[in-house]
């Protein structure tokens, strides 16, 4: 058996059942062998492209996503995908072709040393120099990606690996000597973190992305509802409580809401589950901390006292964690009343911002049309973003009502994620509707996997809130840099409508409520993908905004 069948039929015990990539001279072999085989083959316009809808279909499936390229700038070109799946905990497996093994090292055509360049950003990468290795690696590298702290991994593997015939053992089982990502539950630890949310006077719950990923969410909102502890969540971990539920606040930070920021300046506790206090979500981090005791609860040990001092340390998964909580809770019989001088304090702030946060006054503002989406789209809907001015706003706007349906690239911020992100998503969950929220720097970006969302029958909405610029970078010209606007006119090219059609997608430009919202029904009905075009007015800022290096406390609020 040659090496690249026995890539596929590893692949296939592992699961395995559709794959994103380009095929090119390195990786041929490995290409052949997946025209015999049973995954499909979802064909990208671009490799990074490949790297981003594997990341979308790791993160809605819980399942590392796949994704090939060849040797070179196909391998490079996969760099930033890599990237940004690992600075957000997504697990995806990415098989590169390489070069012959004996032109390693020369210089030979389409050669990168990938591994090398892939290293900082990557759970694991492993070269196989022989055939034989291929099954053990592959099993291996699904097992590090998503176990523990789930991230990518590389294999690297050259075009006469995958050629050479040899004999070939598939292990049924996984042991890498040095790795153990699965710990005992803290139970003395968990005791401690009670002890310190009972006692304390003003607690929050703060639900980062380790929440989604574990899938802790009921236990999240027991520990909430028991304890009458209002939950705010970090940007990657929107999502993880319910957004309608009375106890929640929103996302703090720079995308953060109003009454979350405040109130959270105000607590003398948090109980922080799968976060890694971002600048993002936090601002200064010594500001953060003053007079506040944390309890850090994170499957990954070097995250624990990294940008924060931690009274009570809790590592683990989170979910059995606070499984076990739970259990102590109950035994204990706690249950407490909202009827306290805290809960009566945040049920006031709350309703404060809710009533008198200005807003864009005219007819497509970002929050209306965010809300009007909210209202037409059913609770199960999977939702991506790209990166800029709406992200934010769609943190601020859109609320989350099913934990577990919305995505976006928070770590690195890479700009161009959502589109084929929700592409992999679709691939993923192909039973609900998935939105790309948009803007037009960012789908400019990889707009051409229009052709791969028409062509494989992947029907997505990409919902663009146009503003003819690269919004975000203007904000800050003119909030920073004394309004010397310079490289963010994108003016109105191209026309979003024409290019859609152009791909055979659906293509609506809505300039009115109305038309958006027939809009939206149009795409959650269509069978090809829809672009809907919604020119909004370029001097619109997103606020509240916390701006880079302040604190939550200096919070810019709209005027």
């Amino acid at each position: 058996m040659i090496g690249a069948r026995a890539l596929m039929l590893a692949l296939e015990k592992e699961g395995v059942k559709e794959v994103f990539g380009l095929p090119g001279g390195a990786n041929l072999p490995m290409y052949d062998e997946l025209y015999k085989s049973n995954i499909r083959h979802i064909l990208v316009r671009h490799e990074q492209s490949a790297a981003h809808m594997a990341d979308g279909f790791g993160r809605v499936s819980r399942k590392p996503g796949v994704c090939f390229a060849t040797s070179g700038p196909g391998a490079t070109n996969l760099l930033t995908g890599i990237a940004t799946a690992q600075a957000d905990s997504a697990p995806m497996v990415a098989v590169t072709g390489q070069v012959p093994v004996k032109m390693i090292g020369k210089d030979a055509f389409q050669e990168s040393d990938i591994i090398g360049m892939a290293n900082p950003a990557v759970k694991y990468s492993y070269q196989p120099r022989t055939p034989e290795e291929i099954p053990e690696i592959v099993k291996q590298g699904f097992y590090i990606a998503e176990t523990g702290r789930p991230g990518p991994v590389l294999l690297d593997i050259p075009k006469d690996v995958q050629q050479n015939e040899g004999k070939f053992t598939f292990p049924d089982e996984v042991r890498i000597p040095g790795y153990h990502p699965w710990t005992d539950p803290d139970i003395p630890s968990i005791e401690k973190a009670i002890q310190l949310l009972l006692t304390s006077e003003k607690p929050m719950i703060l639900a980062g992305g380790g929440v989604i990923i574990s899938s802790a969410f009921a236990e999240l909102q027991s520990i909430a509802e028991m304890l009458m502890i209002p939950v705010v969540t970090t940007f990657k971990g929107k999502g993880a409580f319910p957004e309608n539920h009375p106890l929640s606040l929103g996302p703090i930070g720079m995308h953060g809401h109003a009454e979350a920021n405040k109130l959270m300046t105000e607590a003398d506790c948090v109980l922080a589950i799968g976060t890694r206090f971002s600048d993002r979500s936090v601002g200064t981090f010594e500001e953060f901390e003053r007079n506040l005791k944390i309890i850090h609860m994170d499957v990954d040990p070097a995250e624990i006292g990294k940008n924060q001092t931690t009274s009570v340390a809790v590592v683990g998964d989170v979910q059995a964690s606070l499984r076990i909580m739970v259990k102590m809770l109950l035994s204990k019989a706690m249950k407490k009343s909202d009827d306290n001088p805290w809960s009566k304090h945040v049920n006031e702030v709350k309703q404060y911002w809710r009533e008198n946060l200005k807003l864009h006054p005219g007819e497509m503002g970002a929050a209306k049309i965010l809300r009007k989406l909210r209202e037409i789209l059913p609770k199960e809907s999977i939702v991506t973003t790209e990166v800029g001015q709406h992200q934010m706003w769609a943190s601020l706007f859109y609320d989350v009502i099913q934990p577990g349906t919305f995505f976006s690239s928070t770590g690195l911020g890479t700009m161009g994620w959502g589109f084929p992100a929700a592409i992999g998503a679709k691939a993923a969950r192909p039973d609900v509707p998935v939105v790309d929220i948009a803007g037009d720097g960012s789908f400019n970006m990889t707009e051409n996997s229009l052709a791969t969302s028409v062509l494989e029958d992947l029907p997505v909405i990409v919902f663009l809130i146009n503003n003819f610029s690269l919004g975000m970078v203007a904000q800050w010209q003119r909030t920073f840099y004394d309004k010397r606007m310079i490289g963010i006119d994108l003016k109105n090219c191209p026309d979003y409508v024409k290019l859609a059609e152009s791909y055979g997608a659906q293509g609506i430009r809505a300039q009115s409520m109305e038309e958006l919202e027939k809009a939206i029904k149009s795409g959650l009905n269509s069978d090809v993908a829809t672009v809907i075009d919604i020119p909004i007015d370029p001097n619109e800022d997103v606020l509240p905004f916390v701006a880079p290096g302040t604190s939550l406390k200096e919070m810019i609020l709209p005027s």
